[in-house]
């Protein structure tokens, strides 16, 4: 071999070896960039399919949410409408009161009051305690239908219970308590007072001049139903839907 071929084979050699650790070097780098067990491989078709997943997961739950909204809103719930707390407590706070005031009143006056048949004049003669027995409802009415009036004052109450289950309106709380406690204090009369089960005196104490004598449950009854005329009159409904006319 000449001395001007070893010369030109020793520069051609280390060419050849670059461009085999070059070509080494780019099939290294394209299997890193396709390995398909790297977890932070964005190619890799593990982690579209993970990530389509918990796409549709959480679309599924965001429907799920929206559903239960609207399933709340549907039944009066007071987060979906808007319409706060139910006023049950309210409700039966106010015919708790009317009731023990009307028991502990009568049971004063028939203690007081009625074994001498006497009576105590408040304001003189325009208004005065005195016990009177009632057969009829309030203020008298209908002294030979009690039986009819104590089956009323039971639908009241049920019909009432009825409407506490979407009671949203502090003012008809308020006006369904009154309504609630009379009937049932008038009710306990009806059913404990002589002359029999069903058929009971109710008691009545109040007698201003020149008007039926009557009790604080006639009051309660009378004030509840005021009170719901005027809020239908506003357009107030118990759910706490107001109707603007």
């Amino acid at each position: 071999m000449t001395e001007a071929e070893r010369i030109s084979g020793d520069a051609t050699e280390p060419r050849g070896e670059d461009e085999g650790a070059a070509a080494a070097d780019g099939k290294d780098t394209a299997g890193t960039a396709a390995d398909p067990t790297d977890p932070t491989d964005p190619t890799d078709p593990t982690d579209a399919a993970d990530t389509g997943g918990a796409s549709e997961a959480a679309g599924a739950s965001d429907s799920a949410d929206a559903s239960d909204a609207s399933d709340e809103g549907a039944d009066g719930a007071p987060g979906a409408a808007g319409r706060g707390r139910r006023r049950i407590g309210v409700l039966l706070a106010v015919a708790a009161l009317v009731y023990v005031l009307d028991l502990v009143t009568k049971l004063i006056v028939v203690a007081e009051l009625e074994p001498d048949n006497r009576s105590i004049e408040v304001v003189g003669d325009l208004l005065r305690f005195q016990v009177v027995r009632n057969a009829g409802a309030a203020f008298g009415i209908g002294e030979s239908m009690t039986v009819i009036f104590t089956l009323i004052a039971v639908l009241v109450i049920g019909v009432i219970a009825r409407l506490a289950r979407k009671l949203y309106s502090l003012p008809w709380a308020v006006a369904l308590g009154l309504l609630l406690g009379g009937p049932l204090g008038n009710l306990t009369d009806r059913l404990f007072r002589s002359p029999g089960f069903f058929e009971g005196h109710v008691v009545d104490f109040i007698a201003p001049e020149h008007f039926a004598v009557f009790n604080l449950a006639d009051s309660a009854i009378v004030c509840g139903g005021i009170l719901i005329v005027v809020l239908s009159f506003r357009g107030l409904d118990p759910d706490g839907t107001v109707h603007r006319g």
